[in-house]
């Protein structure tokens, strides 16, 4: 079914929306996936931040036009699904964990901060970790000097506590 002017239209102006909100794209090709298996991702992407669409890439590239985005202009052929997310790894993540489940769902490329991905670099962006494990990781760090000059302290503070008793 083909859309009139005014709904291309909605189209662009939508995923333009999703555009500049979105820190990361992910492309992938989904030829041969069951529509189970495409509800599947849509729910774990969804409940993940994540916003999937199928969209004409004709309508995906000028809404890219003129944002961040448009680096992966050149990429957009073929059945392929559009992952936005706010989030920098959320996108990825999705995709590249539903790819390893699915041999039929295939990684094309993405951007991130206004560069192309190829294939590794999407992958390599999912096995970042969350930003609050990345937070906890960064508070240990913070914290270790800390706790290691407070355990010297006390260890001195013991020692010359039994010195004084003696």
């Amino acid at each position: 079914m083909s859309l009139n002017r005014s709904e291309k239209e909605a189209v662009i102006q939508d995923v333009t929306k999703l555009a500049a909100k979105a820190q990361t794209l992910v492309i992938a090709e989904y030829r041969g996936i069951t529509v189970a298996d495409m509800t599947r991702l849509r729910v774990d992407a969804r409940s993940k931040g994540v916003n999937l669409s199928v969209l004409k890439n004709t309508l995906a590239r000028r809404a890219v036009a003129g944002s961040a985005f448009e680096v992966v202009s050149d990429q957009l052929t073929g059945p392929l699904i559009y992952g936005f997310s706010e989030d920098a790894v959320a996108a990825a993540k999705v995709v590249a964990d539903f790819a390893k489940t699915n041999d039929k769902l295939v990684i094309r490329g993405g951007a991130f901060a206004g560069k192309a991905l190829d294939v590794e670099g999407v992958k390599q962006l999912a096995n970042i970790p969350p930003k609050e494990v990345l937070l906890a990781q960064l508070c240990g760090l913070l914290k270790s000097p800390i706790s290691r000059t407070a355990v010297v302290l006390g260890a001195l503070a013991t020692k010359k506590g039994e010195a004084v008793a003696a």
